[in-house]
């Protein structure tokens, strides 16, 4: 079935709590993540919260990149959403594993704009209308 889009959750445990904490790297780790996948990236916001951890997004014309960071406990929410063929989220996924040293993940892979159920919802719309009208 086609979707329009593919969304990885993911969350990495064990990460390397300096990291985590550094909003800097931070950033730079989720931009080079974009750009592996092969996103375009049309801007980007991070955040480092008082007394610690990061919060933050690349959001590509494909979609979004976000992360949140417990630095506490060596753990990253990290979620990768991208639309098309064209960007491999899984790339980006395997980049961000790597630059966060997790010791542990797991995942969840969810597709996104089923295009089948949008194709019946559609029709079931324009028959409501078209009753409506009469």
């Amino acid at each position: 079935m086609r979707s329009l889009g593919n969304q990885i959750v993911a969350e990495f445990y064990g990460c390397d709590r300096g990291r985590l904490d550094d909003v800097e790297f931070i950033e730079q780790a989720m931009v080079d993540a974009a750009q592996i996948a092969g996103a375009t990236i049309v801007s980007r916001a991070f955040h480092h919260f008082s007394p610690h951890g990061v919060s933050g997004a690349v959001i590509i014309a494909e979609s979004h990149l976000a992360v949140h960071t417990w630095p506490e406990y060596g753990y990253a929410a990290v979620d990768l959403f991208t639309c098309g063929d064209d960007v491999l989220a899984a790339a980006a996924f395997d980049h961000l594993r790597e630059m966060f040293a997790a010791g542990q993940i797991s995942t969840m892979e969810i597709h996104r704009g089923q295009v089948d159920m949008m194709r019946t919802v559609r029709n079931d719309q324009q028959h409501a209308q078209l009753s409506l009208v009469k």
